[in-house]
């Protein structure tokens, strides 16, 4: 006899029970796509449960059976016969959900889901609710009781991992809610059948009988089935004239994709594994056989506009032709949904063709501008799925779509985020490979002239001008542009991966890591526009490439309109980060270490101000960050209040292994390429697998970290007393661990560098024009005044060959030395502020 009742996770595992899993069970097994799913699922409820609390989401079924020993008194035992993956799999995300509260400080919430739904804490030797077949059941113990070797590398400790990251992501500082909602979706949200067996059933039968092999069905197959079903002696003309040609156009895959579209278009929540269900349910409405053939030659059209989507070669129109073809190139079926809506409304008749040709056009700018500023994936998905709803009932499609991606969070940049971000955006590690490489392509078809035979992409490659590893040669002439105590590799690191050094080009191998002048002349005889510029400078600096990154940020501006900067609303970016980082080093499994710099790469910025982050914000897994030769920081503090343990303790005590000299097991090493696909990040492969190769650990002198850290500490105080004593420097950014703090005087053409070398033991107070001799030669013929006004001398640098010139005031004093750094913080404040005011007047 089976019995079977409606319940909640919450009902399942609250009380003094255990589920145990049988032997004959296959072991955990759920990867990403299914942790995926999962965690989605469990989002949206908890967003809908804010609004709805009665809300649910079905996700199956519980079969279990009475433990052979199941007693009078004690805990009460089952054997879980079906659903022993998802209990395991919720389990684990509940176990990092009380894991992510302890360490934010959250304890007493933490052992509510402790004692309620994970351990029986009250019972003798705290028994598990949950005991999984025996070989998982090490790694599980270990996820539960919060030992060191928690999170390891087997299916249990990912899938543990994979928790924590999402938890570390979604936690938002200004909320103090969502956490709560997501524990609530989990636990009373997520509704599932309890079917319960009597002791006299054969449970390992009842297993066999659940989980029959066979071809499956597909939800376009069970849709087609119930739609012909209905349609009675009509089926077979419907299905001749109707479907039949449908089923030409569109394979068995896209069929399935053609109706989750058409559901996604009324429910941006609607999940594509739901696709059968949800439209069951819409169909169910259908009361006779006319409504349901007209739902068929519904469907039949939209599946043309599909069929329209995925081979625009039909296209009629030339511009929507060529705006279909790109962002079918550019590969996200997220943003089919609101494709098809645009071309539904122009077949309705609502929308006029130059109506679609300006919603394509924004739809594509919306791509280019979001991988530009470096947030290719941040909440996409969900944004592309609700903007469907947005233009469904508006007059104007284009008007509508741009002013809803101009509101809120959506990162659709701005004109001056555009210009701000090719300067200081590694843009060669953002987003796809194949989308950095279009966004390439199309801008070199926007310089090539019409008549010119156009290139075949296929045989082009992603170019770095400046190389990505510098030769001696390359070195010496890269550094000619600076001064003798600049760092070289940060400054060759800061520009090399932006936009402006970026081209394309068919001989990549060719190029390699040559010298300019040697690459400028296979430059010249290159069939791409972009590529005969590049060849036209004499060098290649940091002058060149940011006038050409400025260049090319003009012509994006021009290609691809932003939003509406009337209505914009742009988000914390810093809150962005943070937990961008946090969701990354969740990752991280016990055993392992990575460094900041590869951290840096997944998350799009670099190591120094990634290391600050890390240092100021709580986030599981921050002592498994190391510096690049496997050594723990020496700036590195618990941000838990009160701990004080030994990191490399806890790191020992988790398996990783150090030798004599304090340094972690390279063998243990898990770099960014591990990192993002762990993540499930959206970041180019071969990229990050260059710049892993290219950042290899090594042993590095610890002196290094020291004074970067000194850097930092210097320039906070140099901020914090400018801010109160400088009033004509409006603007005081964060600092970073470097030898220099910047400040904008007002005026784009320059601006004022506060410096410190602790080498030559020197500050320096300078104002840098970077591309305006003829800015610099008005200020010097008006030396005079100027230094009069200031009150000192200044040394005039024209730099005749270079760019860039300079007016710079230095004095002696070391900011290591504690008796002499806060005069020197002084120093540079009142000069810089007293560059400000007087330069202000000759510009």
């Amino acid at each position: 006899m089976v019995r079977a009742e409606n319940g909640t996770l919450a009902g399942v595992l609250e009380g003094k029970k255990q589920y145990q899993v049988p032997l004959y069970q296959r072991v955990y097994s759920w990867g990403k796509k299914q942790l995926d799913q999962l965690w989605s699922d469990v989002v949206e409820l908890g967003r809908t449960l804010g609004e709805d609390p009665k809300a649910s989401h079905f996700i199956g079924s519980l079969v279990l059976a009475s433990s052979p020993d199941f007693g009078a008194i004690g805990v009460n035992k089952f054997l879980v016969v079906d659903g022993q993956q998802r209990l395991t799999t919720l389990t684990l995300l509940l176990a990092a959900l009380r894991d992510h509260l302890i360490e934010t400080g959250h304890t007493e919430r933490a052992s509510g889901i402790d004692a309620q739904y994970l351990i029986n804490v009250f019972d003798n030797g705290k028994p598990l609710k949950v005991m999984p077949t025996q070989t998982d059941r090490p790694a599980y113990m270990a996820v539960l009781n919060r030992a060191p070797q928690a999170g390891g590398e087997d299916a249990v400790g990912d899938a543990y991992r994979f928790f924590r990251s999402k938890i570390a992501a979604a936690d938002d500082p200004d909320d103090p809610y969502d956490l709560e909602l997501l524990e609530a979706a989990v636990v009373r949200g997520l509704a599932l059948v309890v079917v319960t067996a009597e002791p006299s059933d054969n449970a390992h039968r009842i297993f066999e009988s659940l989980n029959n092999t066979g071809l499956r069905l597909t939800q376009s197959d069970l849709l087609k089935n119930y739609l012909f079903m209905r349609l009675g002696d009509r089926a077979e003309m419907v299905y001749e004239n109707i479907w039949l040609p449908l089923e030409k156009k569109l394979d068995s895959e896209n069929l399935e994709l053609l109706f989750w579209l058409d559901l996604a278009q009324r429910d941006e929540r609607a999940k594509q594994s739901d696709t059968y269900v949800g439209q069951q349910h819409r169909l169910e409405s259908l009361k006779t056989i006319d409504e349901v053939e007209a739902e068929v030659i519904r469907i039949a059209n939209l599946g043309e506009v599909l069929a329209t989507i995925l081979k625009p070669a039909g296209e009629k129109h030339p511009e929507i032709r060529r705006r279909l073809t790109r962002i079918r190139a550019w590969g996200s079926t997220t943003a089919y949904p609101l494709v098809m809506q645009i071309l539904a409304r122009r077949a309705a008749g609502t929308a006029v063709e130059d109506e679609v040709v300006r919603a394509l056009t924004y739809l594509e700018s919306y791509f280019v501008r979001r991988i530009v500023i470096g947030r290719a994936t941040a909440n996409l998905n969900r944004t592309l799925l609700q903007a469907v709803g947005a233009i469904s009932d508006a007059d104007h499609i284009d008007t509508a779509l741009r002013e809803y991606l101009s509101r809120g969070r959506k990162y659709f940049a701005t004109d001056p985020q555009v210009r701000e971000a090719v300067t200081t955006i590694a843009f060669y590690w953002q987003g796809r490979g194949p989308q950095k490489k279009l966004i390439l392509q199309w801008l070199e078809e926007a310089y090539r002239p019409k008549e010119i035979v156009e290139l075949d992409p296929r045989h082009l490659t992603i170019e770095h001008v400046l190389p990505q590893t510098m030769t001696d040669s390359v070195r010496d002439t890269f550094a000619a542009g600076f001064s003798p105590a600049a760092d070289i590799d940060y400054e060759h690191e800061r520009v090399v991966h932006t936009l402006g050094n970026l081209t394309l080009s068919g001989y990549n191998s060719e190029l390699s890591n040559k010298p300019f002048d040697e690459k400028r002349k296979m430059l010249a005889k290159s069939g791409v526009s972009m590529n005969q510029a590049i060849a036209a400078h004499p060098t290649w600096g940091v002058d060149e490439i940011s006038a050409r990154s400025a260049e090319l940020a003009e012509k994006i501006i021009e290609l691809w309109p932003g939003p509406d900067e009337g209505m914009i609303a742009v988000g914390d970016e810093s809150s962005a980060l943070r937990s961008h980082v946090a969701a990354i080093v969740a990752e991280i499994p016990a055993g392992r270490w990575t460094s900041y710099g590869d951290v840096a790469i997944v998350a799009g910025t670099w190591a120094q101000p990634l290391a600050a982050i890390i240092a100021n914000f709580p986030m599981a897994n921050a002592w498994r960050v190391l510096q690049s030769g496997g050594t723990i920081s020496p700036g590195f503090r618990w941000t838990e209040p009160g701990r004080v343990d030994d990191p490399r303790v806890v790191l020992k005590e988790e398996g990783l292994r150090f030798d004599a000299k304090g340094h972690a097991d390279p063998g243990q090493f898990i770099g960014a390429e591990e990192l993002a696909e762990a993540a499930g990040l959206d970041v180019d492969g071969d990229a990050v697998a260059a710049r892993r190769k290219k950042n290899k650990p090594q042993a590095r002198a610890g002196t290094a970290v020291s004074v970067k850290a000194a850097q930092l500490e210097f320039f906070e105080r140099v901020r914090d007393y400018g801010l109160l004593n400088a009033p004509n420097i409006n603007t005081w950014r964060k600092p970073f661990p470097q030898h220099w703090y910047d400040v904008s005087i007002g005026d784009s053409r320059g601006q004022i560098s506060l410096q410190v070398n602790s080498q030559k033991k020197l500050a320096t107070t300078l104002f840098w024009i970077s591309n305006d001799k003829g800015l610099y030669s008005k200020l010097l013929a008006q030396r005079e005044a100027i230094e009069a006004d200031l009150g000192f001398v200044l040394e005039w640098d024209d730099k005749p060959e270079r760019k860039a010139s300079k007016l710079v005031i230095s004095r002696p004093g070391d900011f290591l030395d504690e008796t002499q750094s806060q005069e020197l913080v002084e120093w540079l404040v009142t000069t810089g502020d007293m560059f400000a005011r007087v330069l202000s007047k000759y510009l």
